[in-house]
This record gives structure tokens, C-alpha cells and sequence, in this order.
């Protein structure tokens, strides 16, 4: 899946950056220099909670009111992140809806960093903290890592799943560049060693000493195919939206491919020049925009994203 991913020619300063950049509020200059204690301020306003399943006590986030009647949006974040380090992609759709995060099994304030790391594994983790709040239907949203797992929760629980955001994600691992894989191959635990995302990991977890671990077990995840057959992401119920940036991990040709096999390229609203109701799919390629820097880009996220959860037809023309 697209996650944290490093430059094979500059590892340890292009670490240092991505690391900071998972710690701070994207579009904001001050948030280069953010402080950790800030992001937990922010994130104290929801409510926390932890679920136990296969040996691990995941924890998960509410902000606002899951009676509220209106379908919740379910954020997920990416490798070495946090439900901390996602809050800006969360505080663009409240009060609107509901949004549920998670910590993915070994990050954040969740346990189980010493065991594998798999999509099939993290996607029941999250339908165990929606059992467990009696949630029987989420939108989702995952970025990187996350919307990997996306795709997981839909394949595995397809009836908690309604419309899905697949942020910089991909359904196959041949859909990231090789040199990308390469590159996440060669990381050490002594490239992260005194950076911020180190930091914000000890800070965090049960497991403070467990990041070597961690490490060891995203670059497993990055070395194992999914298994996910074409067929099988096509028979995924619900409506999608594919982002990617166009300097992204995520290759051009794997997001236009994800964005057909889940009912884009409608051929009918391409002859008449027109879209009368609200696609099954929709793909959108932001302009300089790399894998990291896509968290720079969330005001233009949330403007086409929010149409989609709510199901709106684009308008027509005023010519």
C-alpha cells in the first residue's frame, strides 16, 4: 500500500521530513514545527476507547454524536501515523457526520507491534472496534496504509462498508513503483532514531520501545502481495473516489485501473458531455502533488470529497 515511503538517494534527511510531516496540521506553515503536545490537545476532545481482539487492545477515537443519525465516516490513517496524526483529515467533515478513527494494530496508542502486520488482520481489528459500538454501516476514508486496508475491511466485511475514499492507496502492491518498494526496503530503525515520528511513537504506545518492531513489520507488509483478485475489487458494493497525487507512490495507470474496476469511465456521460446523477466512481489526480506532500492538500480534499459522501450529482453548467 502507498504508506511512508523514502528516496533511496537521501533516506535519513527525506525520513526526517516525512516523520514531521505525519506529525503536523497540513496547509499551515507553523505546522512545520508543531509541537507533539499540541496534537494530543486537539485529539482530547474525542472519545477514546480500546477493543481487544487477537491478543490486542486497539484503541479508536469518536468525535461527535454516533446517534446523530447520519452515516459515520470511518478515517484511517497510514503507516507510522496515528489517530493523533489524522485529526486534519478528520475536522473537515464535523459537525457535518460522525467520524470514527482507529489506530492501526501496533501504532499509536494501540498494542500488538509484536505480531505481523496484514491488510486481512487490520481490517478485522476495525470491524471489532464497529462490533463494538454498534455501528453496522461506516463510509470510509483511509490514506495510504489506511486505504489499504479500506479495501481489506471492504473484501472481508462488505456489509459494514458503504461509499469508500482511497487516498494514495492501491488495491495490489504491483500498483506502487518498484523503486518505492525498493526504497522502503532499505530502511533502518537508526534513520528514525531521535526524529519526531520516534518520538511521537514512544509517546504514544504501550509498546515504547517497540518502533524497531513496527518498522520491521511495515516493511514485511511492503514486501507481501494482497492476493486481491481485479474480480474481487470489482464486486466491492458501495461508491468510490480514488485520489492520488501526480507525483504520488501510487502509479497513474494503478489509480485509473482502481478507478474503472470500481464503475468509472462512464462512456455515456462522455458522449453527451454531461454527468446527471452522482457517479458510482470518481478519480482525482492533484497537480505537484507527491505521496507526503497530499497532506498538504486537504481543503481541496474535503471540497470533493464531501459532495461524494453526500451523494450529490455535479451541477450543471450555468451556460
Amino acid at each position: 500500500m502507498p504508506r511512508h515511503y523514502f528516496h533511496t538517494a537521501a533516506i535519513p534527511a527525506f525520513a526526517l521530513l516525512a516523520s514531521t510531516a505525519a506529525l503536523t496540521a497540513p496547509g499551515t506553515a507553523q505546522a512545520q514545527t508543531a509541537p507533539a503536545t499540541e496534537t494530543a490537545t486537539a485529539a482530547s476532545t474525542a472519545k477514546s476507547d480500546f477493543v481487544t481482539i487477537d491478543g490486542a487492545r486497539i484503541h479508536y477515537q469518536i468525535h461527535g454524536d454516533l446517534a446523530s443519525g447520519r452515516t459515520p465516516l470511518l478515517v484511517l490513517h497510514g503507516a507510522f501515523m496515528s489517530t493523533d496524526t489524522i485529526k486534519p483529515l478528520i475536522d473537515p467533515f464535523l459537525p457535518a457526520r460522525p467520524v470514527i478513527a482507529v489506530d492501526a494494530r501496533g501504532h499509536g496508542r494501540s498494542g500488538g507491534v509484536d505480531g505481523p502486520l496484514t491488510y486481512d488482520r487490520m481490517a478485522d481489528d476495525t470491524a471489532a472496534v464497529l462490533a463494538k459500538l454498534g455501528v453496522k454501516k461506516v463510509d470510509v476514508l483511509g490514506y495510504s496504509m489506511g486505504g489499504t486496508t479500506a479495501i481489506g475491511l471492504a473484501l472481508k466485511h462488505p456489509d459494514r462498508v458503504g461509499k469508500q475514499v482511497i487516498l494514495s492507496a492501491t488495491s495490489r502492491l504491483d500498483g506502487l513503483y518498484p523503486e518505492v518498494l525498493a526504497a522502503i526496503a532499505t530502511l533502518t530503525p537508526e534513520i528514525f532514531a531521535g526524529s519526531p515520528m520516534e518520538k511521537e511513537y514512544k509517546r504514544l504506545s504501550p509498546e515504547p520501545n517497540g518502533f524497531p518492531k513496527l518498522l520491521a513489520n511495515i516493511k514485511a507488509l511492503d514486501a507481501a502481495p494482497y492476493n486481491w483478485s481485479d474480480e474481487d475489487v470489482r464486486k466491492i458494493p458501495g461508491k468510490t473516489m480514488v485520489i492520488i497525487g501526480d507525483a504520488d507512490g501510487v502509479t497513474l495507470d494503478h489509480a485509473i485501473q482502481l478507478f474503472k474496476l470500481r464503475g468509472g469511465g462512464d462512456i455515456a456521460a462522455a458522449t453527451q458531455g454531461f454527468i446527471t446523477e452522482a457517479p458510482k466512481a470518481r478519480l482525482a489526480i492533484l497537480p505537484a502533488t507527491s505521496h507526503i506532500g497530499i497532506m498538504n492538500e486537504v481543503p481541496a480534499i474535503a471540497a470533493m470529497v464531501t459532495p461524494f459522501l453526500d451523494d450529490k450529482a455535479p451541477p450543471p453548467p450555468s451556460f
